[in-house]
């Protein structure tokens, strides 16, 4: 059976007309998926008989299954799905007092970064996400708000997995948000480790959508510790390479810095990053560490952040704290972990 939301609207057409239904029923079956956003074919209520039939019997709603569903005492959801070959992946809802309801979606089944402070680096890689699979995680979201009266608001990649390193995938996906699930493009945020080929290349796609630098050292010798990438693009070239995007673009850059006690949050770090930073149009958002089975560090005090903060503000770099959701569902940045399965190996249940 095939996934009805992968096939573009010609597509849909070319299938009903192909099943003796006149071309205007695919536009209805469009407006059923993207605008009410429905969960099954017997909602649409509008379609012949037969051809809701049809539909059932060939085509599927998503291939996302939802192995289980945790909710923080905040309000934070976080999602394990199954795919169909058997990885597990998971993604995040996150609500805020303003309204604003932001998904966290995932690129990959793993990653390849080995980033040491983030439990999907510390799982390994399995593949890469669909441009599909990647929007269905934010269309479930979507689609469960609908139900409630409320709106998706935010999508933000940075779930498991690096965009950058599924790079035509996460994009045809984030066209996906705008032009299917209507998210403005300036309310969807993709995050990088700092892959400087591919930030060079999405400062030349002509998109509104956030940039997001996962920093969190202002020297090669301490990123290099925490983020083995930097080995194959040291600061130097990372930062060339984001000063040609804030050029091209003219959009602010956000570097994210995991505060790591005792580790990054040091008056060195500080002055090195306002150094580092200083001129550029970027704002620095500050996580404080959350924790993970395989990294032993704790987050900074908030003394630390606050002194970390104002020493930027004495280079001209502003800097705030991000407020840490589902932590205690491991929901938070640098918490999604699920297994992952190796060729030939089926998922057993979670």
């Amino acid at each position: 059976m095939q996934n009805l939301y992968e096939l573009t609207l010609e597509q849909l057409t070319n299938l009903v007309t192909g099943w003796g239904e006149p071309a205007f029923r695919a536009k209805q079956v469009w407006s059923w998926l993207y605008e009410k956003r429905v969960d099954s074919f017997g909602a649409m209520t509008n379609l012949p008989k037969d051809l809701r039939s049809h539909l059932e019997a060939e085509m599927t709603l998503g291939t996302l299954e939802v192995v289980t569903e945790q909710i923080s005492q905040d309000g934070t959801t976080k999602r394990l799905y199954r795919l169909p070959d058997g990885q597990l992946i998971e993604s995040v809802l996150m609500p805020y007092d303003d309204d604003r309801r932001t998904a966290c979606i995932s690129t990959q089944a793993g990653c390849a970064m080995g980033c040491v402070f983030c439990a999907t680096g510390q799982m390994g890689f399995a593949r890469h996400l669909t441009p599909t699979e990647i929007f269905e995680q934010a269309m479930l979201f979507a689609r469960q708000l609908e139900r409630e009266g409320e709106r998706l608001s935010n999508v933000v990649l940075m779930g498991m997995g690096e965009p950058f390193h599924n790079y035509d995938s996460s994009l045809a996906a984030i066209h996906r948000l705008m032009d299917d699930l209507g998210i403005g493009a300036r309310h969807i945020t993709v995050s990088t480790v700092g892959l400087v080929p591919q930030i060079r290349r999405f400062g030349d796609e002509g998109v509104q959508v956030k940039l997001a630098i996962s920093l969190h050292a202002a020297t090669d010798e301490e990123r290099v510790s925490l983020l083995p990438v930097n080995k194959r693009w040291p600061l130097s070239e990372l930062m060339d390479a984001c000063r040609e995007y804030v050029e091209k673009t003219g959009r602010r850059i956000t570097f994210e810095w995991a505060a790591i006690h005792g580790e990054n949050d040091t008056p060195e770090q500080a002055h090195a990053l306002g150094k580092l930073l200083r001129g550029m149009l970027c704002h620095v958002n500050i996580i404080p560490l959350n924790p993970t089975g395989g990294y032993h560090h704790g987050p900074s005090a908030g003394d630390r952040v606050d002194r970390f903060i104002a020493t930027l503000a004495e280079y001209g770099v502003t800097a705030t704290v991000r407020v840490r959701r589902g932590i205690d569902i491991d929901a938070g940045c640098g918490q999604l972990k699920s297994a992952v399965i190796k060729p030939g190996e089926i998922a057993g249940g979670a």
